[in-house]
């Protein structure tokens, strides 16, 4: 099956825009159809209801293990890029005189708790410039954080110096899981948090967490439940599970999971390597006509984003989307944004080749 057919939206719009938010597949929309289904036929309290939802949860965990490559021990299920962003920033021991090293092109997603632990804790929060980060590394030091795909630009973290850097390093990689590879292990990082609505065309609502299992216990969770503790009967006593489940967002939605799972099932299909391969690589040729065509594109990297500027940039992506083709524009920049998948055809690409407007 066409990788292009499991998307109906693909029939009406040029679909450019995972990176906010990912097309439906077909497939998926039928596996949380089928929950939603069952709960509304058969109730949703039996225990073979709970067994199934968990199931489908831990299902989920070592399918994103298999992509990160790790081991599914060190993954957590959350909410959102943020929710991962939030256990890590908020669980290490940090204080007054510690420092954490971020970039300026940062999505406000890291940046509001990067504040938040700054306000708190009086954490020094330091900014420089994307591409400086690891030689900005200091003796206060204490984390790196930033993304691994820049939300702006679409350039690319130099992970093999930051893992160098000699500080712990926590991604940001809504623009990283399912766009591009993001082997854990070979990018030398600590933390990893991710988002499951973006590249993975899965339910808003769902994020994961890389812990590497030496980190595990550097982090004191900042929330916990049922599900976070091994024996629910000794909950007050606080007997954590092992692993990075103890980071768990909370109690897996079984229609979110079947929808996870089956999203990755059309992804994976031919490949993850594959759809990493054709959505960068259609992403470097869409750069190079939107520049042929007069427009100042922004320096990007190997990756599926690709930005230029305009005059009005939100007037801009109205009027794309007007003719069909769906974009984004970023506030506070010059610039509108694509953001191109496998899903995408040359066909597209020329479209807003030919449609976008310099700035």
């Amino acid at each position: 099956m066409d990788l292009r057919s499991q998307f109906p939206v693909l029939e009406r719009l040029a679909y450019l825009n995972a990176g906010s938010v990912g097309p439906v597949p077909r497939t998926a929309a039928d596996a949380a159809g089928a929950e939603l289904r069952d709960a509304l036929e058969n109730g949703r309290g039996a225990k073979e209801q709970f067994d199934r939802a968990l199931d489908l949860g831990e299902r989920l965990r070592v399918r994103i293990a298999g992509l990160f490559g790790c081991e599914a021990w060190e993954v957590a299920l959350t909410g959102a890029t943020t929710d991962g962003v939030n256990t890590v920033i908020s669980g290490l021991d940090l204080g007054r005189g510690d420092e954490i090293l971020t970039s300026d092109e940062e999505h406000p997603g890291l940046l509001a708790p990067l504040g938040l632990a700054r306000r708190r804790r009086g954490v020094e929060v330091r900014m420089v410039p994307f591409g400086d980060l690891a030689g900005e590394v200091g003796p206060r030091t204490r984390l790196v954080a930033c993304s691994h795909v820049s939300w702006l630009t679409g350039r690319v973290a130099d992970t093999a110096a930051l893992a160098a850097c000699g500080a712990p390093v926590l991604l940001d990689g809504a623009q990283g899981l399912g766009a591009i590879p993001v082997p854990v292990r070979e990018l030398g990082c600590d933390y990893y948090a991710a988002s499951g609505q973006k590249w993975l065309c899965g339910p808003i609502g769902t994020g994961y967490l890389f812990v590497r299992e030496d980190r595990v216990e550097d982090l004191s969770p900042t929330a916990a439940g049922y599900g976070t503790v091994s024996d629910p009967l000794r909950a007050l006593e606080l007997p954590l599970v092992e692993g990075a489940a103890r980071f768990d967002g909370g109690f897996p939605a079984a229609q979110s999971s079947a929808w996870a799972l089956a999203a990755l099932d059309v992804l994976e299909r031919d490949g993850i390597d594959t759809v990493h391969a054709r959505g960068a690589t259609l992403a470097d040729e869409l750069a190079q006509r939107l520049a042929a065509a007069g427009l100042n594109v922004a320096p990007r990297g190997r990756s599926t984003l690709v930005s230029w500027e305009a005059a009005d940039n939100e007037a801009e992506s109205q009027r794309l989307l007007a003719a069909g083709i769906l974009v984004r524009h970023l506030p506070g920049t010059p610039y509108v944004r694509a953001s191109v998948g496998a899903w995408t055809s040359e066909e597209e690409l020329d479209g807003l080749a030919a449609a976008a407007r310099p700035g």
